[in-house]
């Protein structure tokens, strides 16, 4: 990412982001004090959220759903409308932001192309629409734990569909947020956006006839990966892998793919890749940064590779800082799916080199950056002190709704007379810092304790 890049993607920001941010700001506060206490001021921004969709195909539902619950009407159908108002408006600006990155990065990006999934209103799905009915009707400061437990039975019925997994994990950890805070204070403050985030799109996605990964194609190539994103919540954990896919004919393609665990508290840093273990091929080359040879995986039209272990086969090293640099600047991007279109789904992977650190910003050629060194995830080696002596940085640009900023996936840093490369997945096979083993001796193994008590309880 060079000087001008970075000066275009931070000088002209978007026309039209901060209007459609501020009105999805005055339906999530709906949420929060309850569909039930709709004043004059809160009906002026539904009639707002309404307006802004004049002339498109939401626009009459829309209206009507806003008529509807200003009068004291709330019915599922509406709160789906609205659930889709929210959604598109912030659709809008994932776009807007999207294209004005591209255009900073000269990067060329897909178009979508598949046909959207047929709307369902029968079983879980149904269900789990009434319950997300009562939290919007009862607002979130007025929740007590008798709401919120309504939630296990649903989960439970949609871990028994393959389907329904994915609605699941959101289910269970919007239910185990809301269980941590409940009853909320008139003081305390409230997660309202990414509260309302969870809530919609478990709305919309209950409305889809399936949850899967819809039309995707088989490709053969190679997976040269670029870094890799841990993202932990308290009951399940997904490593997401960026990188760049080589055919034997076409575009190299900006790809990701990722595997999923379920978790519990107490398992957390280094310790999290041992739930991973079922993905061995994966985990060594994260940890030893190769090539993974690909065999017809299926590739969805967002440009997710669905793993499949007995698909992939371990190639040879490849330097992820050398993909970057010689990949990158030509890679296609694939297009965002509509239920992803959200500006904190952005995710650009790019290398910055010839910065300056100063706290947490960096600047090239007199710009500044902000980098994210509080969410450096505790499953690999990266630390404030190693993205203060980098030199080169590979991470994904993200939007936090004020600006865009970096998350680092892997750094450069000079170590005496060399340069040494550091990458979040290099633990992957297990921690290789001397302190990080000592630490982890003393405390023991907690996948294992746990295991062994699974096993002794199924045993009785």
């Amino acid at each position: 990412m060079r000087g001008a890049q970075l000066a275009a993607l931070l000088e002209q920001a978007p026309a039209g982001v901060p209007e459609a941010l501020d009105l999805v700001s005055g339906f999530d506060d709906l949420l929060e004090h309850g569909l039930a206490r709709i004043g004059q001021g809160r009906a002026g921004a539904l009639a707002a959220i309404a307006g802004a969709l004049e002339g498109t195909p939401l626009g009459s539902p829309a209206h009507e759903a806003v008529a509807k619950l200003s009068a004291g009407s709330v019915s599922r159908e509406h709160l789906v409308t609205l659930a889709g108002a929210r959604a598109a408006l912030l659709g809008a600006a994932h776009d807007a932001l999207l294209e004005h990155c591209d255009a900073a990065l000269e990067r060329t990006r897909g178009a979508w192309n598949q046909s959207p999934s047929a709307a369902v209103g029968t079983g879980p799905g149904e269900a789990v629409q009434a319950w997300l009915q009562e939290l919007a009707v009862t607002g979130w400061r007025g929740l007590d734990q008798g709401h919120v437990d309504g939630a296990d039975r649903l989960v439970e019925a949609l871990l028994a569909d393959p389907g329904g997994r994915r609605l699941a994990v959101l289910l269970d950890g919007l239910a185990a947020e809301l269980r941590a805070s409940v009853p909320i204070g008139p003081a305390a403050c409230v997660p309202t956006r990414r509260w309302a985030d969870l809530w919609s799109r478990a709305m919309l996605l209950a409305r889809q006839a399936t949850n899967g990964a819809g039309d995707t194609e088989p490709v053969t190539g190679r997976l040269l990966p670029l870094g890799v994103d841990v993202l932990e919540h308290g009951t399940a954990v997904q490593v997401l892998v960026y990188g760049v896919l080589e055919t034997p004919t076409g575009t190299p393609r900006l790809v990701r793919t990722g595997v999923t665990a379920a978790k519990t508290d107490t398992i957390s840093g280094p310790a999290v890749w041992r739930l991973l273990t079922a993905f061995p091929l994966l985990l060594t080359a994260l940890a030893q940064q190769r090539s993974l040879e690909l065999r017809d995986v299926a590739l969805t039209a967002d440009g997710r590779l669905l793993w499949d272990e007995a698909r992939a086969a371990l190639g040879e090293v490849a330097d992820p800082f050398a993909t970057a640099r010689v990949l990158l600047p030509g890679v296609l991007a694939p297009a965002a799916a509509p239920l992803d279109r959200h500006p904190v789904a952005l995710n650009e992977p790019v290398l910055v080199e010839g910065y300056k650190t100063a706290g947490g910003s960096w600047t090239v050629d007199g710009r500044n950056l902000r980098i994210e060194v509080d969410r450096l995830p505790a499953t690999g080696p990266l630390t404030p002190a190693l993205l203060k002596a980098s030199t080169a940085c590979i991470g994904v640009l993200r939007h936090d709704g004020s600006g865009w900023l970096l998350r680092p996936l892997a750094v450069q840093a000079k170590s005496k007379n060399s340069s040494t490369a550091y990458h979040g997945g290099d633990w992957a096979l297990g921690p290789t810092d001397p302190k990080v083993v000592k630490a982890e001796s003393k405390s023991g193994d907690p996948v294992a304790v746990l295991r062994e008590r699974a096993g002794r309880l199924l045993r009785r």
